[in-house]
């Protein structure tokens, strides 16, 4: 663990491996976040971590270190709702990258349409109560009626054993669903284990809920080369190829116990989209019918 004087933590690597596997052209990192510079922005006071600067440039070296062609720049937790990092580093991808928001609920529709020609396409709604102190379904619910006109859609982000008590608020989100790190999974309960029975039935219920099959180094307590994720995993992206998006979850954030190789993590992604047409889907197709659907 790297933590400066001032107490600030690393939770990357400063040399990831040169992956193995080459994206596709085109390819996307549809889950990946900017921390600061906290001189220029600085962190929430309600934070629960407080990371060392991890700005564009760091994101966009490794980007094209590891074969990428654009971001999707999820605002991270440490930031609360002040989006202007995030919206600094989609304004200097030059066109290659847009972004995931967090709002208050009492959030202006002016303001939204600013977020929206910064680059926003999504806001986010956490329910880990280690990262947020409070979830209002109700307000969230309005965000989510108010963001339709824009096209946008609601990214979620919980634990699996807060999917039963979920499924009426995701129910009533009255635009498309993305689920962060597939809901994060107990993996070591193989692909036919309860959470992802569960989390199947989630899927079913809709056709527009997507997911994102990522975080091997969160949900693997094995660890490197993550066989129990992929066994877990592999299914889900098979049988629902149209609906998958894959990102780093650069730079981390709260895994300074256990810095993952980004390369490494790279490599994971043939083994669970074993043909270039699932490859395909998973990094240039799906993300850019969400995030660059002018693009056709």
């Amino acid at each position: 663990m790297s933590v400066d004087a001032d107490g600030r933590i690393r939770s990357w690597s400063e040399n990831p491996s040169q992956p193995r596997f080459r994206p596709p052209p085109g390819a996307i990192d549809a889950h990946c976040h900017v921390f600061g510079p906290m001189a220029e922005f600085p962190f929430s006071p309600k934070a629960k971590y407080l990371p060392q600067d991890a700005g564009p440039e760091r994101l966009f070296a490794l980007r094209d270190r590891l074969g990428f062609s654009r971001n999707v720049v999820v605002q991270a937790s440490c930031h609360g709702t002040d989006n202007r990092a995030t919206l600094n580093a989609i304004a200097r991808a030059q066109g290659r990258a847009r972004g995931v928001a967090v709002v208050d609920p009492a959030i202006a529709d002016a303001e939204l349409d600013a977020l929206h020609a910064g680059g926003i396409r999504g806001v986010r709604f956490n329910f880990l109560k280690r990262l947020v102190d409070d979830a209002p379904k109700d307000r969230f619910l309005d965000v989510a009626g108010r963001i339709a006109r824009l096209g946008w859609h609601v990214v979620v982000y919980f634990e699996a054993d807060l999917l039963e008590e979920l499924r009426p608020f995701l129910d009533a989100i009255p635009v498309p669903v993305v689920v962060d790190h597939m809901g994060r999974p107990d993996v070591t309960q193989g692909s036919d284990g309860p959470d992802m029975k569960a989390f199947r039935r989630l899927l079913d219920g809709r056709d527009d809920i997507w997911f994102k099959p990522t975080c091997p180094d969160r949900l693997s307590p094995q660890g490197e080369p993550y066989d129990d994720f992929v066994a877990a995993v592999r299914p889900l992206v098979e049988d629902y190829p149209d609906r998958c998006l894959w990102g780093t979850d650069w730079p981390h954030p709260n895994m300074e116990h256990r810095i993952p190789d980004d390369g490494s993590l790279v490599d994971v992604i043939p083994r669970i989209a074993p043909t270039e047409a699932l490859q395909r889907k998973l990094l240039v197709d799906n993300p850019m019918r969400l995030y660059w659907p002018e693009e056709g």
